[in-house]
Formats: C-alpha cells, sequence, structure tokens
C-alpha cells in the first residue's frame, strides 16, 4: 500500500495552512483540530482500502497460438463482487520478450458490475510462454492510498514463426500473382516423368508423345500427357548454432530462415512432395517426410520453439546423420550461414550427401556486406575493412565453385531474400527432373 497524489497534496496544503499559527495562537488551535481530522480520515480511509479489492475476479482471453512480431489482441474482464466502488489501474504481466501496447489501463467498475480491458502485445521470440496474472493498483474510497494486489490467472500461449508470408503466397497464387514475392514462373524442359492422362492430340504434340494403341482404337490421335513427378521427399537440415544469432532487420537469420523454410514446405505440398527436417548445432530434432494434408502444420507444431544456441555447427555429423536417417534419395537443403573457417566441413559434409541425395546449400549472408562494399573509403581503417571484406567474398564464390563442380547446388543469398530464392530454385529443380 503507497499514498495516492491526495495525501501528499493535503499535507503540503496543511503545512501551507500552519505558517500563521505562530503569531496567531487560536488559529494554531483550529489547526491542530483540522490536522486531527485530517489524521483521522487518512487512517480511516487506509482501513477501508485494506477490505477493498478482495473480491476481483479476472479472466483473460487471447489466442493460444500467436504469430512472432506480429500484433495480438488481448482483452482482460475483471468482475468487481465487492459492495464498493472501485477505482483500478490494471497492469496485465505478459512475459517479458513481449512488448505491450494499451497497458496499463484504468477502469472503474460500481459493485457488482464488471469491465473489460484491451491491449496488444507483439511477441519478440518464438517458443512457450506464459502469463502469470496481473497487479492491480486500487485506488482507496478517499484517495488517499492506492493498494497494489496480485491476480492470479495463468494461460500459456505458443509462438510460432510468422506465418503472414504463407498466407500471402497463397493468396498470390489464387490471383495468379506470384511475382509480387519474387516467385518465378519456370520454363518447362520437356515433358514430366509421371504419366497423368490420355487426350486428343493437340497441335505442337511431339511425336513420341503418340499412344498408337490408343490412336488405333479411336481412330484418332491420342497423345500421352505427363506431370511432374509427385511424391518426392525434401528434407530440410536447419542450422541452429551460433552463427544463426546474428539480427537482421531486429530478427535472428534462424527465425527468418525457419520462415523461408515453411514457406517451401507450403509450396511443395501443394506440388504433391512431402518435407521433413533436421535440426543441428546445439538442438538436434528429426521430423520425418510425411505426406499428408496437415505436413506443414505439423513442422509448425514441431519447430517453433527451435532458437540459435550458442554452440557451433557439426556439419560433418549432421550429414552423416541425415543420411542414416533418411534413405531415399530426395532433395536435401542445407540452410546455414558459414565463415572461412566452416567452409571446408560445409563441403565436406555436402559431398558425403550428394552420394544418395540432390543437395541444395543455402548459405546466408549479411545484408551489411553489401553497404560496406558501396560505402565511400574515407580513411584507412575503411580501406583495410573493404580488402578484408572483398577476401571473404572471394572465399565465398570459391566455395560456391566447389559446389557446381562436385554437381551441388547452392545459393548465396541474404536472409530477406532467402524465401524467394528457395522457393524458385525448387521450382526448377521440379521442372528440370533432375530430382
Amino acid at each position: 500500500m503507497t499514498p495516492a497524489f491526495r495525501l501528499p497534496a493535503a499535507s503540503f496544503l496543511l503545512a501551507l495552512l500552519a505558517l500563521p499559527a505562530p503569531w496567531l495562537p487560536w488559529y494554531g488551535v483550529l489547526w491542530g483540530g483540522v490536522a486531527c481530522l485530517l489524521a483521522g480520515a487518512v487512517l480511516f480511509d487506509g482501513v477501508l482500502v485494506l477490505r477493498t479489492g478482495s473480491a476481483i475476479s479476472l479472466a483473460r482471453t487471447i489466442a493460444t497460438s500467436l504469430p512472432v512480431s506480429a500484433p495480438s489482441p488481448v482483452t482482460l474482464t475483471l468482475t468487481n463482487m465487492d459492495g464498493r466502488f472501485l477505482a483500478l489501474t490494471v497492469h496485465d504481466l505478459h512475459p517479458d520478450t513481449f512488448t505491450a501496447t494499451g497497458l496499463p489501463a484504468d477502469l472503474a467498475l460500481p459493485p457488482g458490475k464488471w469491465g473489460r480491458i484491451r491491449y496488444t502485445v507483439t511477441p519478440g521470440r518464438r517458443g512457450r510462454h506464459t502469463f502469470a496474472g496481473a497487479e492491480v493498483g486500487i485506488v482507496s474510497p478517499l484517495g488517499f492510498w492506492r493498494r497494489k494486489r496480485f491476480l492470479p490467472c495463468s494461460d500459456t500461449v505458443r509462438v510460432f514463426p510468422d506465418f503472414r508470408s504463407i498466407s500471402r503466397f497463397t493468396l498470390l497464387a489464387v490471383s495468379h500473382d506470384l511475382g509480387q514475392m519474387g516467385i518465378r514462373k519456370m520454363p518447362r524442359r520437356g515433358t514430366g516423368g509421371e504419366f497423368h492422362q490420355l487426350r486428343e492430340y493437340r497441335d505442337g504434340d511431339e511425336l513420341r508423345n503418340i499412344d498408337w494403341k490408343a490412336t488405333s482404337r479411336y481412330q484418332r490421335l491420342i497423345s500421352r500427357e505427363y506431370q511432374d513427378e509427385r511424391d518426392q521427399q525434401l528434407v530440410f537440415m536447419l542450422d541452429c548454432g551460433r552463427r544463426m544469432r546474428h539480427l537482421e532487420a531486429g530478427t535472428s537469420l534462424l527465425d527468418q530462415a525457419l520462415a523461408a523454410v515453411l514457406l517451401l514446405a507450403h509450396v511443395a505440398a501443394r506440388q504433391g512432395d512431402s518435407a521433413g527436417m533436421y535440426s543441428f548445432g546445439g538442438t538436434e530434432r528429426w521430423i520425418p517426410p510425411r505426406k499428408s494434408g496437415d505436413s506443414v502444420h505439423r513442422l509448425l507444431e514441431q519447430t517453433f520453439d527451435l532458437h540459435a544456441t550458442t554452440s557451433a555447427a557439426d556439419y560433418l555429423s549432421a550429414a552423416a546423420r541425415v543420411s542414416a536417417l533418411q534413405r531415399r534419395r530426395s532433395l536435401v537443403i542445407m540452410v546455414t550461414s558459414s565463415r572461412g573457417e566452416d567452409q571446408d566441413d560445409v563441403l565436406q559434409a555436402a559431398l558425403l550427401l550428394a552420394r544418395t541425395h540432390l543437395v541444395l546449400v543455402a548459405d546466408l549472408r549479411e545484408s551489411v556486406l553489401h553497404r560496406v562494399r558501396s560505402g565511400p573509403l574515407t580513411s584507412f581503417e575503411d580501406a583495410l575493412r573493404y580488402q578484408a571484406l572483398l577476401a571473404y567474398l572471394d572465399r565465398r564464390t570459391a566455395l560456391r565453385r566447389l559446389f557446381t563442380h562436385h554437381g551441388i547446388q547452392s545459393l548465396d543469398v541474404t536472409a530477406a531474400g532467402l524465401p524467394a530464392a528457395l522457393v524458385n530454385r525448387y521450382l526448377e529443380i521440379k521442372a528440370s527432373g533432375r530430382l
């Protein structure tokens, strides 16, 4: 219980009224009586506030699944079961990684009535989080005291990767406007490898696609139609090591990589393929590819609490583990952010995987590199930094050439460009029939 604004204000006013007392004896007696009345009122008000607010109930309405970095509404419902009017100041005890807008909030509750407070939270970190309750400041009936009470109300929420990009992809796919996301329509090279149906011959059909048995049966030219092979499998190898802790636009590389992976898993599901995941670099988790209607939801459920660790990624061990777990030939996509000392291990891991699988290495680079490279050189330190940057980029270019020499696909992109780059490369691989 702490003094409210009225108590120091009344004390200051009482002190001002005491100034004439040394010269007016009768005034001093009157002032003493007023001081006693004020002290009695303050004590009585303190007793009232101790009895007030013991019958307040709290309920919280919030979605159990929230997207990271996106505002979500929260509603608090407070019911006054006390016999007195309550003037409240409410602050919900949200997780410390959340940002709240609209708190603290004031609420006036007559006896036996209820009221609602609405505010928004923006989760800053994926995973499982708990709202413990709310702190309520109760102003005493005369306004001299403020009492703080804790109202327990536990709610657990799960914060998932930002799936707005998946929703946007779906809407753009319906409107046939995927170019807004940087996703290109890949031209077909020949025909797919899986038979789809028989149909009448059309101008431009290749002669080798004519089904002569069906043609003789129906007495008109009949062509075989093929489609891209379905029921193929993708396996994402997601680096959760210390390199992925780097922040880009306020979000870690791992968060942005996970959003891109989920987008590609959604695209693959629409193409009739299935996607699985293996995380390494301090957090080892295996989610085998499985074709089902809720495959993307399954990935969301099992990866929402993945976080970048302080451990170094062991690429060779991870590649050996994936080779043992995934026997069927698949498209293995390794998402990482390597440095010069990691590149030999990344190459050896990709070569190990390439014995069985088609491998794509998505190596993330920091966006600050472009700004430094294109920035002005005004000092000797700037020149040294520029030369070091060129040497670093040359090593990355040499690594990509080694990948190409060994038949390994590679991407060298920023985290912001990863979603479109991954989808484009996947569609290109599907159209070429390399898998």
